[in-house]
């Protein structure tokens, strides 16, 4: 699915939630980077950050990169509600510097936004998703309504994250961020050759946001 039917899927369910008994809606877009452990010094392939596991699969660090998000939540009594994210690496990096690949990482969350004063307040997010990866080959694969020139792997994952939320104008937010994944099997290099390092990977970064409802 295109990054941009993911937004607008978003930007309905977003608008759908606000018009129910929501007590506040939050819309927002930002960026950061990805955080990961090495491969080990024992099994480093020379010239490269990556490694070999002991089906000889290339293991390399799911870490650097500019990512983006983009991302909504309903909020409603007790300022419990539920969110949901997208996170995707801006520009294509190289596994092993050869092959092309994108992760793109998908949450579903429940929230809690405790208040800290009139104009700050906590983000505490906790839930499921998946990440898919995607291998560009260069070859396009055409069906009837769309031609793709990568194949994907796909992992279930579990996160815990916060953020700490300020309005710097109005309903306009800024939020420095932190999350956490556990990705199951990331570090399996069964269907495609290439895994990565480690099944525990964090994301920092910051978002700027705008509030429907109360503050």
């Amino acid at each position: 699915m295109r990054l941009s039917v993911v937004f607008a899927i978003l930007v309905a369910a977003f608008a759908l939630c606000s018009l129910a008994s929501a007590q506040q809606g939050d819309a927002y877009i930002g960026g950061g980077t990805l955080l990961s452990s090495s491969a080990s010094s024992s099994t480093v392939i020379p010239g490269t950050n990556c490694g070999t596991d002991a089906q000889g699969g290339v293991l390399c660090p799911e870490k650097g990169g500019t990512y983006l998000n983009v991302g909504a939540d309903v909020i409603f009594r007790n300022r419990i509600g539920a969110a949901f994210d997208v996170n995707w690496k801006a520009s294509q990096g190289a596994l092993g510097g050869q092959v092309p690949y994108r992760p793109i990482l998908v949450d579903i969350n429940g929230v809690f936004q405790p208040r800290l004063g009139k104009k700050a307040g906590l983000d505490l997010f906790g839930g499921i998703g998946w990440q898919s990866t995607r291998l560009y080959s260069g070859n396009y694969q055409c069906s009837y309504f769309s031609c793709t020139n990568f194949v994907s792997s796909k992992h279930f994952l579990v996160d815990v994250g916060a953020g700490i939320r300020y309005y710097v104008w109005g309903h306009v937010f800024f939020r420095p961020e932190a999350r956490f994944y556990h990705i199951l099997n990331n570090t399996d290099t069964s269907s495609t050759g290439i895994g990565f390092t480690s099944n525990n990977v964090v994301r920092v970064g910051a978002s700027i946001g705008y509030t429907i409802g109360p503050e």
